[in-house]
């Protein structure tokens, strides 16, 4: 089964690839807001949050809400397994 790890990169590349965005993989530690998505990014001058799991695993309660918090920031969120779940919830915003 592939890593998280491989996901988070492969995803990290798809949209670092389209033009007018820039995605980071946030890191936790001390600095960092426990729970909080995996992918930051900025698509066309929108935010973009993902959490990435790999195919079968569940984001726990605080990341959905943190997730949530996101959203009502304003921001894109997705849970995402791979590029193409990546791609459909850009796909559904019209992007």
């Amino acid at each position: 089964m592939t890593s998280e790890r491989a996901i988070v990169k492969a995803i990290l590349a798809y949209l670092n690839s389209l033009p007018c965005c820039l995605a980071r993989k946030r890191w936790g530690g001390g600095m960092g807001v426990a729970g909080d998505p995996d992918i930051d990014a900025c698509l066309r001058g929108r935010s973009v949050q993902l959490e990435v799991k790999r195919p079968g695993e569940k984001p726990t309660l605080l990341q959905l809400k943190r997730l949530e918090e996101w959203r009502q920031a304003g921001a894109l969120v997705g849970v995402v397994v791979s590029v193409d779940d990546a791609k459909s919830l850009l796909a559904k915003e019209g992007w």
